[in-house]
C-alpha cells in the first residue's frame, strides 16, 4: 500500500494541475524538508516510547493519512468543475494544501514505522545471530525491490483502464485492508519475542560489547561508541529533570534536534552513514529525472519499463550478493567491495557522455532556460497528454522539448544505431551499478544495526534518513539549476563524483576500523556470540 501511494500521488497531483508538475514538485520539497528538520525528532519519539506503541501508532498514522488524503482526491475529481468557481478557486487550492499536508504527514509516519520495524525490531528478532541479521535484512530489500514494480503496475493498470478516481479509492481500500493485517502481524510477532517489551534506557558492557564488529575492528569504535554513552547517561537524564518550565518545553525540540545530530556526528560509523547519503546526490537512478533525461533521446515507455525491471533484477542480485560476500569476507570489507563495484559500472555512464549521440554542448550555458523563464517572460512549458501508459509505465510524463524525436518516429528502427550509442551505455552503467549500491546500502544498515546503543537506534537512524534527504534535496535542486538535456552529461559527471566520494569516505571508515587487516578477505567471525551477554539480554545484536 506505501509503494502505491508513493507511486500513484505524484501522478494524482500532475492530473489535478493540469498536466503540469508544479504541484508534484512542491510535494516533493515539502516531504524533503520535513523529513530534514524532523528526522531527528521522529527517531527520538521512536527511542522514547514502547515498540509496540511506536509500530502501531505509526502504522495507524501512515495508512489513516493514505486513506483521507485518496477520500479528497475523489471528491476533487468528482467536484473539480463546482470547486473552481467557489471562493475564486481559492476552496481548490485550500484542497491541494490539504492534500500535501496529509500526504506528508503519511511519509512522516511511513519514515517512523521504517525506523522502528527496520532498524529496530529485527535487530531484537535477529538476537545475537549476525547471519540471520543478514539474511532477513536482505528479505526485506527483496520484498522492497518485488513491491517496487508490482505496486506500480498495478495502480497504473487501474487507473489507465479506469480513471484517477478509481485508483484513488483501490488505494484508499488497499490501505485499510493492509493496515489491520499489518496492525494483527505486528501483533504476532511483537508475542513471538518477548524480548521485544524490554527496551533498555541505560547502556551496559555487555551490550557494548555485542554492538562493536569484534575481529574486524579495533578499539577506536568502541571508543566513539563510549562517547556516546557517557552522554547518553549524563546528558539527557538531567535534561529531563530540569523539564518544568513552558521555555524548556518550547526548546525541547531545538536541543533534540541538536544532540541528535552531534551524536550522529560522534558515531564510530558516521563515515560509513556519510558514505550512504553521498549516493543520493545523484541524477543515476529510475527516477522521474533520468526518465525524463530518456524521453529526450528518443526511448519509448515500453523500453523504460524494461530497464526499470531489468534494474529491479539486479537489485535483487545485490540483495544476493551481500550475503554472500559477508559471509565470505566480513560486513566491512563487503562494503568496500560493493563500492568498488557500483563505481567501476558507473564509469560507463561517465564515458556515455562523451559518446556519439550525447547532447552534452559546453557552449550552451547550464543556466540559459532559467534565465530565459526569468528574464525574457517566456511562458513555462507545459506537458502534451501523452498516450495513457507512457504516464504509467514510468510515472513521469513524456517532456516535450527541441531536442526530442518527432512522435511518429521510432528511434528503435532509425537506420543509423550511432545516436543510442550513449544513452545505451548510460543505462548499462546505471543498471548493473545496482548490485553494487544495494549491497552496500544493506551493509551500511547493518553497520548502522550493530553498532549503535539501544537507547539511540532511533534517533541515529532518524538523522541518517535526514542526510540522505538533504543529499536528495540538493541533487533536485541541482537539476533545477540545470534541466536543459544539453547539461545533463555534467550532472552525470558530477553524480559519479559524489559516488565516489561517499566510497573514499567508506574506505576511511573500513581503515580506520580493520587497519592492516583490511584487504586480508577471511571468514568473519561464528555468527554468534554467547558468552558476550548475560543470559537475559538478548534485545540486541
Amino acid at each position: 500500500g506505501d509503494r502505491m501511494w508513493h507511486f500513484a500521488v505524484s501522478v494524482f497531483l500532475v492530473e489535478l494541475y493540469g498536466n503540469s508538475l508544479l504541484l508534484t514538485a512542491v510535494y516533493g520539497l515539502v516531504v524533503a524538508g520535513s523529513v530534514l528538520l524532523l528526522g531527528a525528532l521522529i527517531g527520538d519519539w521512536v527511542d522514547k516510547n514502547a515498540r509496540l506503541k511506536v509500530a502501531q501508532t505509526s502504522l495507524v498514522v501512515q495508512n489513516s493519512s493514505v486513506i483521507l488524503c485518496g477520500v479528497i482526491l475523489m471528491i476533487i475529481f468528482l467536484f473539480k468543475t463546482q470547486l473552481l468557481t467557489l471562493y475564486h478557486g481559492w476552496l481548490l487550492t485550500l484542497c491541494y494544501i490539504l492534500v500535501i499536508t496529509i500526504a506528508n504527514i503519511a511519509n512522516l509516519a511511513s519514515t517512523a514505522t521504517a525506523i522502528t520495524i527496520q532498524r529496530d525490531w529485527i535487530v531484537v528478532v535477529a538476537g545475537e545471530d549476525r547471519s540471520k541479521l543478514a539474511d532477513m535484512n536482505a528479505t526485506i530489500r527483496r520484498i522492497d525491490q518485488l513491491t517496487n514494480i508490482l505496486a506500480p503496475m498495478a495502480v497504473g493498470q487501474i487507473m489507465t483502464f479506469g480513471s484517477p478516481m478509481i485508483g484513488c479509492g483501490f488505494i484508499s481500500g488497499w490501505n485499510l485492508m493492509s493496515m489491520c493485517v499489518e496492525y494483527l502481524l505486528l501483533w504476532k510477532v511483537y508475542q513471538k519475542t518477548p524480548t521485544l517489551a524490554h527496551k533498555s534506557t541505560k547502556v551496559e558492557a555487555s551490550e557494548l560489547k555485542q554492538l562493536n564488529v569484534k575481529k574486524e575492528s579495533d578499539m577506536k569504535p568502541a571508543e566513539g561508541v563510549q562517547l556516546i554513552i557517557e552522554k547518553d547517561v549524563t546528558g539527557f537524564e538531567p535534561q529531563q529533570e530540569k523539564e518544568v518550565g513552558c521555555a524548556a518545553r518550547i526548546a525541547e525540540p531545538f536541543i533534540t534536534f541538536r544532540d541528535g545530530w552531534v551524536a550522529y556526528y560522534n558515531q564510530p560509523v558516521f563515515l560509513a552513514g556519510m558514505g550512504l547519503a553521498f549516493l543520493y546526490m545523484t541524477v543515476l537512478g529510475f527516477d522521474c529525472i533520468t526518465t525524463g533525461y530518456a524521453y529526450t533521446q528518443g526511448l519509448s515507455g515500453s523500453v523504460l519499463s524494461l530497464l526499470m525491471g531489468a534494474s529491479a533484477v539486479t537489485g535483487i542480485m545485490g540483495t544476493v550478493a551481500f550475503t554472500w560476500l559477508r559471509r565470505k569476507c566480513g560486513l566491512i570489507r563487503t562494503g568496500l567491495i560493493s563500492g568498488v563495484a557500483q563505481f567501476a559500472c558507473l564509469i560507463l555512464c561517465a564515458i556515455s557522455v562523451f559518446m556519439p549521440g550525447s547532447p552534452m554542448d559546453l557552449t550552451v550555458s547550464p543556466f540559459a532556460d532559467i534565465s530565459a523563464r526569468l528574464f525574457e517572460n517566456e511562458p513555462l512549458p507545459t506537458i502534451a497528454s501523452p498516450e495513457p501508459e507512457m504516464i504509467f509505465a514510468t510515472g513521469m510524463p513524456n517532456l516535450l522539448n527541441g531536442s526530442i524525436a518527432p512522435a511518429n518516429s521510432d528511434p528503435e528502427m532509425s537506420p543509423e544505431p550511432v545516436p543510442l550509442i550513449s544513452v545505451s551505455l548510460l543505462f548499462a552503467g546505471v543498471i548493473a551499478a545496482r548490485v553494487g549500491l544495494w549491497s552496500f546500502d544493506l551493509t551500511v544498515t547493518q553497520l548502522l544495526q550493530e553498532n549503535v546503543i539501544e537507547s539511540e537506534r532511533g534517533i541515529i537512524n532518524g538523522v541518517q534518513n535526514s542526510m540522505n534527504y538533504l543529499l536528495d534535496l540538493l541533487h533536485f535542486i541541482m537539476v533545477i539549476l540545470a534541466p536543459n538535456p544539453e547539461a545533463f552529461g555534467l550532472l552525470v559527471l558530477i553524480s559519479v563524483s559524489f559516488v565516489a566520494m561517499g566510497h573514499i569516505m567508506y574506505f576511511r571508515f573500513a581503515q580506520k576500523s580493520l587497519g592492516k587487516q583490511l584487504f586480508v578477505c577471511h571468514t568473519p567471525d561464528p555468527k554468534t556470540a554467547p558468552d558476550s551477554s548475560p543470559p537475559g539480554n538478548t534485545s540486541t545484536v
